[in-house]
C-alpha cells in the first residue's frame, strides 16, 4: 500500500464516565455518537487493496470479504478510516453471530458472509488520498467524514449530534436496537492513537445471581489454589440453570480467600450421584456441545482449560452488569456483595431489565441483516 499511513495502527481509546458530559464538562464541547456492538476496525483502502486491522493490530480481512467487497465499492479510493464491523439479525445487533466469523475455514466464513452480511459503521477519518487528517480536531475530521457520503447500503457514518440532552436520550432507546451505550468526543481534540481521550457511558444494572462454580486462575497451583472466576446462572422459565457468565475481578489475596470459602460448597465428582445432580453436570457431552456451558470450547477459548470446579448452586450474590447479549451477560460482572437473604431459585431471568424496542434500520437505513431465525446454520 502506498497510503500515508501505514499498518499497524493504534485506534483511540475511551475512559468509561458515569454520565453523558454537558458541553462545560472538561475536554469539552463534545460530538455524541451511539457506542456500536461490534468488532472495532481499522480500515485502509488503497485502489482496490483492502487491509482490516483490529483494535490489537492483528488482521481481520480474511473473516470478513463481504466488509472487504463493500469497502471497494463505497469507500473512496485512498483512504483509511475508524469504525466498527457490525452485523444486524433482525432489527437488532447481533455480536455473538457476529462472533462465528472468526472461524479457521474459509467456507464457513464465506457461508457466513452471505448469509448473515456484516456492515461497516465509520466514525472518523484518518487519512484521504496522500493527506493525513488525524492531526486535525475532531470538528475538522467530522467535515471530513460527512464529505465522503457514507449512507449505505452496507458502509455507513455514524450518527451524531451536538446535543448533550439527545445524546441523553439515545443511551435510553438505542439499546432496544442491540447498541451498548453512547460515545462523547472532544470536537477541539487531534485523534491521539492508543490514548484514553474519549469517554464512554454504558448502562450500569444490578442482578441477584447463581453461584454454581469457579474455574482455577492462571496462577492457581496445588498448594495455593487461586479462584480465576466465578461461575453464574440464572433459572429459565422451565426452571433449568443456565449459565449466564463470569465474575473475576479479585485482588489475588482475596482469590485465596474465595477457595477457602467455597470449599463446603464443591461438588465430590468421585460421588456418581452428587456430581451428576449438578445443574451443569453434562457440559462435557457431545449432545450439549451448542448449549451455553461453562466448560464448552469455542473459538474464542480453544486450547484454554475451560474445566471448572462445580459447587452446589446454593449460594446467591448480586453482580454489576450493562446488557445482556441474548441469555447471558455481555461482559465480564462485578461482584458488588453477596445476598444471603435470597433463595436461589428466585434467580430467574425476570427480574432483569427490558430495553425499549428500538429499529436498527432507523439507524442503518438499507443495510443487509440476517434473518431473525439465522442462527450460524444453514439449517436455520
Amino acid at each position: 500500500m502506498t497510503l500515508p499511513l501505514a499498518a499497524p495502527l493504534a485506534p483511540m481509546l475511551a475512559k468509561s464516565v458515569p454520565t453523558v458530559p454537558g458541553p462545560d464538562v472538561a475536554g469539552g464541547p463534545f460530538a455524541y455518537e451511539p457506542k456500536w456492538d461490534g468488532f472495532r476496525a481499522i480500515v485502509l483502502v488503497d485502489d482496490g487493496e483492502v487491509e482490516i486491522l483490529s483494535r490489537s493490530g492483528k488482521s481481520m480481512t480474511r473473516y470478513f470479504p463481504d466488509v472487504v467487497e463493500a469497502a471497494r465499492a463505497e469507500l473512496p479510493a485512498r483512504v483509511v478510516v475508524d469504525g466498527e464491523i457490525v452485523l444486524a439479525r433482525g432489527s437488532r445487533l447481533d455480536f455473538e453471530l457476529l462472533g462465528q466469523r472468526i472461524h479457521p475455514a474459509d467456507s464457513r466464513v464465506r457461508m457466513l458472509a452471505e448469509h448473515a452480511p456484516a456492515n461497516l459503521v465509520v466514525f472518523d477519518v484518518l487519512a484521504l488520498g496522500d493527506d493525513v487528517v488525524m492531526d486535525r480536531s475532531l470538528a475538522e475530521r467530522i467535515e471530513v467524514l460527512d464529505g465522503l457520503g457514507l449512507v449505505g447500503p452496507r458502509v455507513h457514518a455514524t450518527p451524531r449530534t451536538l446535543d448533550a440532552a439527545l445524546a441523553r436520550e439515545w443511551l435510553g432507546v438505542f439499546e432496544g436496537a442491540g447498541l451498548d451505550g453512547v460515545m462523547a468526543k472532544p470536537l477541539g481534540a487531534p485523534y491521539a492513537p492508543g490514548k484514553r481521550t474519549m469517554l464512554k457511558i454504558k448502562h450500569a444494572r444490578t442482578a441477584d445471581v447463581v453461584l454454581a462454580g469457579y474455574r482455577e486462575h492462571k496462577a492457581s497451583t496445588p498448594e495455593e489454589p487461586l479462584v480465576g472466576s466465578l461461575l453464574l446462572g440464572l433459572y429459565d422459565d422451565g426452571g433449568a440453570l443456565q449459565f449466564v457468565g463470569v465474575s473475576a475481578s479479585f485482588p489475588m489475596a482475596r482469590r485465596a480467600e474465595l477457595v477457602a470459602e467455597l470449599a463446603p460448597l464443591v461438588v465430590d465428582t468421585a460421588d456418581r450421584e452428587a456430581a451428576e445432580t449438578h445443574p451443569w453436570a453434562t457440559w462435557s457431552d457431545p449432545a450439549d456441545a451448542g448449549k451455553r456451558q461453562p466448560g464448552a470450547q469455542s473459538r474464542w477459548s480453544a486450547g484454554k482449560d475451560l474445566s471448572f470446579t462445580p459447587l452446589r448452586p446454593e449460594r446467591v450474590l448480586e453482580v454489576g452488569y450493562d446488557h445482556m447479549e441474548g441469555s447471558r451477560f455481555r461482559h465480564t460482572t462485578q461482584l458488588k456483595r453477596w445476598r444471603p437473604d435470597r433463595e436461589p431459585l428466585s434467580c430467574t431471568y425476570e427480574q432483569l431489565e427490558e430495553p425499549v424496542g428500538y429499529d436498527l434500520s432507523e439507524l442503518l437505513p438499507g443495510a443487509p441483516a440476517a434473518p431473525e431465525s439465522f442462527t450460524g446454520s444453514l439449517d436455520s
